[in-house]
């Protein structure tokens, strides 16, 4: 068998290693989670147990490691490898991921943006393949974005660029009309863990209180869905609430960008078409003439792998890319 790549997740809640092969197949998976009040010390140390063991795993494909790909969950100077900051968790601010996975490993590593590497490999092996201009986006812990443009991954002056999650619409959650917030602080799954959770905004008629027993601080956007499905109105609604921030969000990006395909993908996504059709619904009421019924808003089908498989091509590709100069 070919050398393979190591591809690791580096994300707000979840962390996840996998053996891949060139073409993003993945041979072996391994997840798994920090406390995230241990910050970025205790991922790391996640890592530096897990992963030597993990390398050993190459063994068994008569292969060995050559290359490792890492999806990061935060903003990075992609030439340099190194973490700008991350916005979920402390202690990342500048620090220098590829040398770090370099000396511990001895392994040329490759970092990427977790949302650009899913980009990558929701347009390579899923949902985007076949199409010239592709947008990715995610609603899970955060809501991120990656920009494939004549078939290339769009990654702006090296410091990213797609950021949907950080772009502004109007805040419904605000008693002030007009109030502008980001995507991600009324989008992502921790957003509306944060809204569920909050004293006295579940009405006691809605089953979400009934599906708690009144313990609130259990709520997540699974019971969201749950609740969405024997039609409760109050889950109805903020799914509703949730679908315009995005539409209008995915409206701009149609118009600034002229995707063929946007995927969604992320835990929030697995809400289904509770949530897809809404969201369809509002980019549709937003979008500009050029776009209409050019376009189409899809599941994500690589699901929990996504970022795995994107961080392994990407760092096949550029180790193609060296080879060729």
């Amino acid at each position: 068998m070919n050398d393979l790549i190591l591809g690791v997740e580096i994300g707000g809640t979840k962390l996840q290693l996998a053996l891949g092969q060139a073409d993003g197949e993945i041979l072996e998976v391994l997840q798994g989670t920090v406390n995230p009040q241990d910050g970025a010390a205790g991922i790391q140390d996640w890592l530096l147990g897990k992963i030597p063991s993990f390398l050993n795993k190459a063994k068994n494909y008569k292969s060995r490691v050559m290359k490792i790909g890492c999806g990061f969950g935060g903003p990075i100077n992609s030439g340099q490898g190194e973490v700008l900051k991350s916005v979920q968790i402390r202690g990342w601010s500048g620090f220098p991921l590829k040398d770090w996975f370099e000396s511990n490993f001895n392994i040329e590593s490759i970092i990427s943006n977790d949302s650009n590497a899913a980009a990558w490999g929701e347009y390579q092996k899923g949902s985007g393949k076949g199409s010239q201009n592709f947008f990715y986006t995610n609603m899970g812990s955060g809501v991120g974005g990656g920009l494939i443009i004549n078939g290339g991954l769009h990654d702006g002056r090296g410091y990213g660029a797609g950021e949907f999650g950080q772009t502004y619409v109007p805040d419904w959650t605000s008693e002030l009309a007009g109030q502008p917030e980001k995507i991600e602080n009324l989008c992502s799954g921790w957003a509306i863990e944060k809204r569920l959770r909050k004293p006295n905004y579940v009405p006691r008629s809605s089953l979400l209180y009934d599906m708690c027993e009144g313990n609130i601080q259990q709520l997540n956007s699974k019971d969201l869905a749950e609740a969405a499905k024997e039609k409760d109105q109050f889950a109805l609604k903020e799914i509703d609430q949730v679908a315009f921030s995005m539409g209008l969000g995915l409206a701009n990006v149609l118009c600034l960008t002229s995707p063929e395909v946007i995927a969604i993908g992320g835990g929030v996504s697995q809400i289904g078409n509770l949530l897809l059709d809404p969201i369809r619904k509002y980019t549709a009421k937003y979008e500009f003439i050029t776009s209409a019924n050019r376009y189409e808003i899809v599941p994500c089908v690589l699901k929990e792998s996504i970022v795995l498989v994107g961080a392994i091509l990407l760092a096949y590709n550029q180790t193609q890319d060296h080879d060729t100069l």
